[in-house]
């Protein structure tokens, strides 16, 4: 795309520090662009600067408040396509709705094939996103979808960690193939909680299967919400003679119930990314930014070039 198309990057209201963070890698201005709402809660875009023939970036985690900040990525998907953009990219460092990827039950949608089809019918032609909670959605689309992993961000992080006295666990049985990479990529060993979900936001862990007393505990998994699956393996850890317990996690979409979970101390940090905006004070909780493997994947595709590099991750 790279034929005398300008790299354009513009951002929507979910996460705008994260936006910044990638054009300061890219060494771009952020595009200006008014996306603002009504009084009557309808939203409003306006791109305030030519795009006409320009290779536009849109970036836009689909977090809390979801709809609304959907219904903005489907406005400026549509403003840009009307403004004669020769081709828009949407950049969803989170994908919301990722967990309702099947009809599990009777009578109820499948979510996130709804949203592939609503970014598609907006006029996207690409879209590039991170830590996906199903990775099968990237069928959901007839267009090209990258998908990248945090796990690179992670791993930099956790190099000069002592793998000789931590265990890698997983929260449950599902996410096993998760932690089996990190235990492979670390030297450590391996484990995992056996869990009874009692609700859509309550869990209750049952037992425990690996190396835990005296030992540092790292649990890794995808996302988390209400932090109802960590702390309470974080609690049964602790009980079984843990020496500390982290956890790991790509999306960090906490509501008040899992702020509140996490201020009772079971863990003693969650480290995590910044694909989702917000307040972090008083928390046990670090972030690292995604900004320049994001920001690396816009210029590859922006000049044409293989990416695949970016997503190749032992283990995954």
């Amino acid at each position: 795309m790279q034929n005398g198309t300008t790299l354009k990057i513009f951002s929507g209201n979910s996460n705008q520090p994260l936006a910044r963070e990638i054009c300061e890698y890219l060494d771009i201005p952020l595009g200006d662009a008014l996306v603002t709402t009504f009084p009557d809660s309808e939203s409003f875009v306006r791109f305030n600067e030519n795009i006409r023939g320009a290779d536009v970036f849109l970036v836009q985690s689909t977090s809390p408040p979801a709809n609304q900040h959907l219904m903005e990525l489907l406005i400026m998907i549509d403003a840009a396509k009307r403004a004669s953009a020769a081709r828009v990219t949407a950049v969803l460092p989170f994908f919301g709705y990722a967990r309702q990827d099947r009809k599990d039950q009777p009578r109820v949608p499948i979510t996130s094939k709804l949203v592939a089809n609503l970014l598609v019918a907006a006029g996207v032609n690409r879209v590039l996103t991170m830590d996906l909670h199903a990775q099968q959605i990237q069928g959901f689309f007839d267009i090209p979808v990258d998908h990248l992993y945090a796990s690179p961000v992670f791993f930099e992080d956790l190099k000069n960690k002592d793998p000789e006295n931590m265990t890698i666990f997983s929260p449950d049985v599902g996410g096993m193939k998760m932690a089996s990479a990190y235990s492979g990529v670390l030297g450590c060993p391996i484990g995992f909680v056996a869990k009874r979900r009692t609700g859509a936001s309550t869990v209750e862990a049952m037992n425990l299967v690996g190396e835990v007393e005296g030992r540092q505990i790292l649990l890794v998994d995808d996302m988390t919400e209400t932090a109802g699956t960590l702390t309470a393996a974080a609690n049964l850890l602790k009980e079984r003679g843990a020496k500390s317990v982290s956890a790991l996690v790509s999306h960090c979409v906490l509501n008040d119930t899992g702020m509140e979970r996490l201020r009772q101390g079971f863990l003693d940090e969650l480290i995590t990314t910044n694909t989702v905006d917000m307040e972090t004070e008083d928390l046990p909780i670090r972030r690292l930014s995604v900004a320049p493997l994001l920001g690396e994947a816009i210029r590859r595709t922006h000049t044409d070039s293989s990416i695949s590099s970016l997503f190749q991750v032992k283990g995954f």
